[in-house]
């Protein structure tokens, strides 16, 4: 079973009081790009997996989705959806995504936010994911970047004349990560940029679009603290398709 951490109460306490959390979609820099790689939500039937506080699933249900089914092992990230929530075609059910069952060819879109990196069987989620899609339909996803996650000890470098560098040792080592972000203990799982599409690939799935995300320069102007995230990529955004 997936670590739930987001029910640890340290952790959640946490995680509300981040920007994203306090201000939705359009407090995430990377939104707009992630954004850009979604289809048109007219009619389309949706899963949103690792959907939080429903965020995502509130906006695509706003732009014509047909149904939204909204997936967390959280009962804490579950129980704030519900309550910011009225629309009636979004339904919201607690799932540990390393055990998914969907049904087959039950969705037009998949769409996951910050949540693969905690999967350990990401085979089987992808394999799970291809068969609940209709063929031609798109699975957009952000995960955070291999780049990011590879260091044993993960945080910035700083030199003499203060200029940051992060740490990408053990990039070939792939597997768990224990990291104190938020609470202490939070486990994720690294796997090699080139793990993770020949398993998109080995799935069945077409690679459509990649980003590996950073902010622009109008970004960094009225965000300055966004600067840092040019000196390296911390999140993938990846769109494939049936």
């Amino acid at each position: 079973m997936t670590q739930n951490i987001y029910d640890d109460p340290e952790f959640f306490q946490g995680y509300s009081q981040m920007g994203r959390s306090l201000g939705g979609l359009d407090a995430a820099p990377e939104w707009p790009t992630l954004k850009s790689m979604l289809p048109p939500m007219k009619g389309l039937k949706v899963v949103d997996l690792g959907c939080g506080y429903g965020w995502f699933s509130r906006w695509a249900s706003e732009r014509g989705a047909d149904s939204v089914l909204g997936l967390d092992v959280s009962e804490k990230m579950l129980e704030q959806a519900r309550k910011t929530t009225s629309a009636e075609n979004i339904h919201y059910s607690r799932a540990d995504l390393e055990q998914l069952d969907l049904p087959k060819g039950g969705f037009d879109l998949a769409y996951s936010s910050l949540a693969l990196h905690y999967i350990k069987d990401l085979p089987g989620l992808f394999a799970t994911i291809h068969a609940a899609l209709q063929p031609g339909s798109r699975f957009v996803f952000s995960i955070e970047h291999p780049i990011f996650m590879a260091p044993r000890n993960p945080g910035w470098l700083i030199d003499g004349e203060g200029r940051k560098r992060w740490p990408v040792d053990s990039y070939q080592r792939e597997g768990e990560r224990v990291t104190n972000w938020l609470a202490e203990g939070v486990i994720k799982q690294h796997r090699t940029l080139g793990t993770l599409f020949n398993t998109l690939i080995g799935a069945g799935f077409s690679i459509e679009h990649v980003n590996e995300w950073g902010p622009s320069d109008a970004e960094v102007a009225a965000q300055p603290a966004l600067a840092e995230e040019r000196e390296r990529p911390m999140m993938l955004l990846v769109s494939v398709h049936r």
